[in-house]
């Protein structure tokens, strides 16, 4: 099963608007993701992240929710193993 995560963005490198990565927290575990498709993202925002790709912004109080939808699947333990 595919399964798009949100996370918070901690930092942003590269000025190239198609080469911008940024590390993002899902949690505790930070990951390198491209953010080529959210050239509005920032540091401190949260986004959607599907295969290495940031696809979409998203508020605080979404980003929320989700990690809450996550623990009541007990899929939020699953998301951290990979």
């Amino acid at each position: 099963m595919c399964l798009a995560v949100p996370g918070k963005i901690e930092s942003v490198s590269g000025d190239d608007p198609l080469q911008r990565m940024g590390k993002v927290n899902f949690g505790g575990i930070v990951k390198e993701v491209s953010l080529a498709y959210v050239p509005e993202a920032a540091v401190g925002d949260y986004v959607i992240v599907h295969v290495g790709f940031a696809i979409s912004t998203l508020s605080e109080e979404e980003a929320t929710q989700v990690f809450e939808y996550l623990r009541q699947m007990d899929e939020l333990e699953e998301v951290k193993e990979t």
